[in-house]
C-alpha cells in the first residue's frame, strides 16, 4: 500500500469522496493497496475508522494496529477479483456446520449443545428456508441440496466489503449459520463466540485454562468483533 512504510511520514489523514464511495488521502496523498489499487470504501463512517487508524500511527506505523485497514484491502485485492470463489467457499461451509454435529457423549455436552445450538438451526429454518440436519458423531451427512442453496444466495447476496467481513465471521466460529446470524444481526458476535466455542469450553471446565490458548482466544473473539462491526459499516 502506498503509506506502508516503516516510518510515519505524513501529518494529517482525511476522508475524501470518491468516485465508487470514499478514500483516505495523507497529506493530499491518496492511498493505495498493498497490489496499487486506488483506495476506497463504500460509506464515509468506515472511511472515518480508516483515517483514525492511519492519524493513530505514531514514528514507525504498525499494520496489526489497523484492522479496519486491513479487512478494506482484502476486500479489494482479494475479494473483488475473485468474489463468486470466495462466496463459494464460505458457502461451503453450510455442508458440514459446526452446529450439524453433536457429541454422543456425555450426555451434559449433549444436552448443553443442544440448548445453544439448536434455536440457531431453527431460526435459520425461518429466515432462509433451510433446515439442516443434525447428526450425532463426526461421520459426514450430506445436507438437502434446496437449503445448500438457499444458504448459498444469501452469502452471494453479499457486496465484495461485507464478504470480506463475513470471511472472518465464518472462519473464526467455523459455522456459516454463526455468521449469518451475526450478519443479520440476530445475535451479537460475542454470543457467536460463545456458541462456536461450546466443546471448547467444555475442555476448559476439566483441564482448566492453558495461558496460550487464552490469549489466542482473545484474539480470535476480538477479531470476530471487528468483522462484525466493518460489515455494519459498509452501509
Amino acid at each position: 500500500m502506498s503509506g506502508w512504510a516503516p516510518k510515519r511520514f505524513w501529518k494529517q489523514a482525511e476522508v475524501v469522496a470518491a468516485e465508487n464511495g470514499f478514500t483516505v488521502s495523507l497529506d493530499g496523498r491518496a492511498l493505495k493497496t498493498p497490489a496499487k489499487t486506488a483506495f476506497w470504501v463504500p460509506t464515509a463512517a468506515l472511511a472515518e475508522e480508516v483515517a483514525k487508524e492511519w492519524q493513530a500511527q505514531e514514528s514507525k506505523i504498525k499494520p496489526e494496529t489497523m484492522p479496519y485497514t486491513r479487512t478494506a484491502n482484502s476486500a479489494l485485492d482479494k475479494v473483488y477479483p475473485q468474489f463468486s470463489a470466495v462466496a463459494d467457499m464460505l458457502a461451503g461451509y453450510g455442508g458440514s456446520d459446526l452446529l450439524c454435529y453433536r457429541a454422543v457423549a456425555p450426555q451434559e455436552l449433549v444436552a448443553r449443545q443442544h440448548t445453544a445450538w439448536t434455536p440457531l438451526l431453527e431460526w435459520t429454518k425461518a429466515e432462509f428456508g433451510a433446515e439442516l440436519s443434525v447428526v450425532q458423531g463426526v461421520m459426514p451427512v450430506a445436507q438437502p441440496e434446496n437449503c445448500l442453496r438457499a444458504l448459498s444466495q444469501a452469502v452471494h447476496s453479499l457486496s465484495p466489503f461485507q464478504l470480506a467481513a463475513f470471511h472472518d465471521l465464518v472462519a473464526i466460529s467455523g459455522s456459516l449459520v454463526i455468521g449469518l446470524a451475526i450478519a443479520r444481526g440476530h445475535i451479537l458476535p460475542d454470543v457467536g463466540f460463545d456458541l462456536s466455542r461450546i466443546d471448547e469450553n467444555w475442555q476448559i471446565e476439566f483441564w482448566g485454562h492453558d495461558e496460550e490458548a487464552a490469549e489466542s482466544e482473545a484474539l480470535k473473539r476480538e477479531g470476530l468483533r471487528h468483522a462484525a462491526r466493518f460489515l455494519a459499516l459498509c452501509g
